[in-house]
């Protein structure tokens, strides 16, 4: 399916102002989301709208709420709520633009800032109020003095994750200050059964439902690749792969996705040493320090951001080249989102997925059942990463020395703490059970591990690979030895390097990285 169509803005209903917006703000046609969804949010009816990520759906709900505000100007006209800070200041900045003729009066409430400054905001009767959950259900409880009484609108983004239980406590306590009487409209990149079944926010038995017609869940201009590492050289993997990219796109943006907050900050680091100039974003930062790194890398000071999943929904980012997957995503549907983060609005781009071969294959296989689609191999000279490894080892292990261990799980016990007493619950004593848990947890997970281990090792020896792409990896030694380096080595190799100066350090592992695959052939 084309990403526009033959049509006009005109042509959805919508006034003239708001075309004449469009058009300043570039966008010349509607996405086929927009033009299907448009007309029935400005005749009155629920929505469900799903296409894939890149495909305008914020327009496709912001539009027509801007036409009905402009009709009817009133304070806390529109609730939209969202998983993330970063797409709630997305898609709030989305309506400023577009609803600048109007001076529409646009709030957002994540948390992050000072509970008093966004009250005295949310006090200020804006139009349009963009709010995570768990921040906007605080303000309710607190606080009497807000009505939503004349609410029009409730739109859930990213409704498949928002609707999916995690986030309906929250839910229920914002659906209490809502009138009964509204327009609700979903959007997702993914239509889920449950979305016109949710307990939390009832959808109208007549709303009008609509899913892109495609049988494959990513977009066609995406080049979807695997890269095929060892359990002991991801990261090794990962900086030639980078190198290489680099060699040919200098200039590129790329994202790299990784599954926790800890691994992000000690990749960052270790990315930063070997010359790959880098911004990390995950759940731990402040919120300052999330802005600034998306600020940075939106407008192209730093070329580099490595993410946990906070950064795989929505975020309309220009000119990401490369997605690369330091680690598979924990479900097969966070595929979709952390891809969808490049080859957007038509354009081109490459998404490179590391695989631990072959322990990732079983994984691999459910995330091309779900797209439909069959990656191909992006391939680099495994001389050359043989050649880095000992450094890249170095380096992850400075990486996670010079880790405040101190201040990140200071962070972590702050928010368990404010979480605790936002409950009504003594945090003295929820810390003491929670360490109890903690101790009993540990047991049971040495203990899972210990026994997958053994699973995975005997399932290793017994998998037969009957893929074609895969039948030189299923014979090369690389992928069943197992390559450790004693720690007593790693620490000597660390202490070493403390020594040296820190310019010969640094200028090394960056002329390191930066040398031709051409020269090392020769």
């Amino acid at each position: 399916m084309s990403l526009w169509t033959d049509k006009k803005f005109a042509d959805l209903g919508l006034t003239y102002w708001i075309t004449r917006q469009t058009e300043k703000l570039g966008l010349r046609r509607p996405t086929p989301i927009q033009v299907e969804c448009i007309p029935r949010i400005l005749q009155g009816q629920d929505c469900i709208g799903a296409a894939k990520t890149g495909s305008g759906k914020t327009f496709a709900f912001a539009l027509p709420i801007l036409q009905k505000l402009s009709e009817e100007p009133t304070a806390n006209f529109a609730l939209v709520l969202t998983p993330t800070h970063e797409l709630a200041h997305q898609i709030a900045e989305q309506f400023i633009v577009a609803g600048q003729p109007m001076n529409a009066r646009v709030c957002v409430v994540t948390g992050g800032t000072d509970l008093l400054v966004e009250s005295q905001q949310l006090q200020r009767r804006p139009h349009i109020i963009v709010a995570m959950p768990g921040r906007l259900a605080d303000h309710l409880t607190g606080c009497n003095t807000y009505s939503f009484a004349a609410l029009q609108f409730l739109v859930v983004d990213e409704a498949d994750r928002m609707l999916s239980g995690s986030f309906d406590e929250d839910l229920q306590v914002i659906n209490r200050f809502l009138p009964a009487k509204r327009q609700n409209l979903f959007f997702s990149a993914t239509l889920k059964d449950f979305l016109k079944t949710s307990i939390v926010f009832p959808i109208a038995d007549e709303v009008f439902e609509w899913s892109e017609q495609s049988q494959v869940a990513t977009v066609e201009t995406l080049d979807q690749r695997y890269l095929l590492c060892a359990d002991y050289d991801r990261d090794t993997v990962l900086v030639e792969a980078l190198r290489r990219y680099k060699e040919e796109n200098d200039d590129a943006s790329i994202m790299i996705f990784t599954n926790s907050k800890k691994d992000c900050q000690i990749l960052s680091i270790a990315m930063n040493s070997f010359g790959f100039d880098n911004v990390c974003l995950h759940g731990f930062l402040r919120q300052r320090e999330r802005v600034a790194a998306l600020n940075k890398f939106k407008s192209k000071h730093v070329r580099i951001m490595i993410a946990t999943d906070v950064a795989s929904r929505g975020l309309d980012i220009h000119d990401v080249q490369l997605v690369v997957n330091h680690r598979l995503p924990k479900k097969p549907i966070e595929y979709i989102h952390r891809v969808g983060r490049t080859a957007r609005a038509g354009r081109s781009g490459m998404a490179i997925s590391i695989l631990r071969f072959p322990r990732d294959l079983e994984a691999l296989g459910e995330i091309e059942e779900m797209i439909n689609t069959k990656l191909t191999e992006y391939s680099v000279d495994d001389r050359l990463v043989q050649r880095i490894f000992m450094q890249v080892k170095v380096a992850r292990a400075e990486a996670e020395m010079n880790l405040d261990n101190k201040d990140f799980d200071e962070r972590k016990h702050k928010y368990r703490r404010l979480r605790w007493i936002q409950d009504g619950l003594d945090p003295d004593v929820m810390e003491a059970k929670w360490k109890e848990e903690m101790k009993i947890r540990d047991q049971e997970r040495r203990e899972r591990l210990r026994k997958e281990n053994e699973e995975r090792r005997a399932r290793d020896k017994q998998t037969v690979v009957t893929d074609a792409r895969f039948e030189a990896a299923a014979s090369d030694k690389k992928f069943k030895k197992r390559k450790f380096i004693a720690t007593e080595k790693l620490t000597e190799l660390i202490e070493k390097r403390k020594t040296e100066p820190a310019e010969k350090k640094n200028s090394d592992r960056r002329n390191l990285v930066k040398k031709k695959t051409k020269k090392t052939a020769q």
